[in-house]
């Protein structure tokens, strides 16, 4: 796996998108994040019904600890998510990687262009990593905790709609692409 500091000769622009100009696709992803979270939240009820993030048994002060930490939880599991994203970029070689936030999209971007492999590793590493790790502690939790888990699982896994969209559609493409990532979009190149 490898990032390339500069565009190699003989490669041009093949593909682009950037979530936050491009309405269609931004539209899709966000109706995609919607389904997978339907999809986890629905059939857990069955197992865990979510009321019991509402149990007020143990006293209204363990009932506000809970949604606190549901808060506190969601935006570090935020802050890991794109860390993650980071920390894969530099294991690919990039040398400097530029986080954000914008209002709707947190993300981690570079300047460098990673081949096919490197770029799907990149995407995928935040919700693999948190997916596996999230799925152990879950289980090990008390039952009015599980929702709390559950939910921050239900978002790494909904949240990763984009990277898991252009997964699916950077596969579809040559072998030899190049992509960059620049945080709020993407550019894909690929030989002449």
């Amino acid at each position: 796996m490898k990032a390339f500091g500069s565009l190699p000769e003989g490669y041009e622009e093949i593909y682009s998108v950037n979530l936050q100009k491009n309405k269609k696709i931004s539209l899709f992803v966000n109706l995609l994040a919607f389904v997978i979270a339907l999809l986890l939240i629905v059939p857990m009820h069955f197992v865990v019904p979510i009321f019991t993030l509402f149990n007020l048994e143990n006293g209204m002060a363990d009932y506000f600890l809970r949604f606190v930490s549901l808060m506190v939880l969601s935006i570090l599991y935020m802050v890991l998510h794109e860390l993650v994203h980071g920390i894969a970029m530099k294991l690919c070689g990039t040398k400097k990687v530029k986080y954000g936030f914008t209002g709707l999209y947190a993300f981690a971007g570079s300047q460098d262009y990673y081949d096919k492999k490197s770029y799907v590793f990149i995407a995928l590493a935040p919700v693999v990593l948190w997916g596996v790790v999230l799925a152990v502690i879950n289980p090990l939790v008390p039952v009015e905790w599980f929702w709390i888990v559950y939910l921050i699982q239900v978002s790494n896994l909904s949240g990763a709609a984009g990277d898991l969209f252009v997964t699916v559609k950077f596969s579809r493409m040559p072998k030899d692409i190049l992509v960059q990532d620049y945080g709020l979009g993407m550019t894909v190149f690929s030989k002449k």
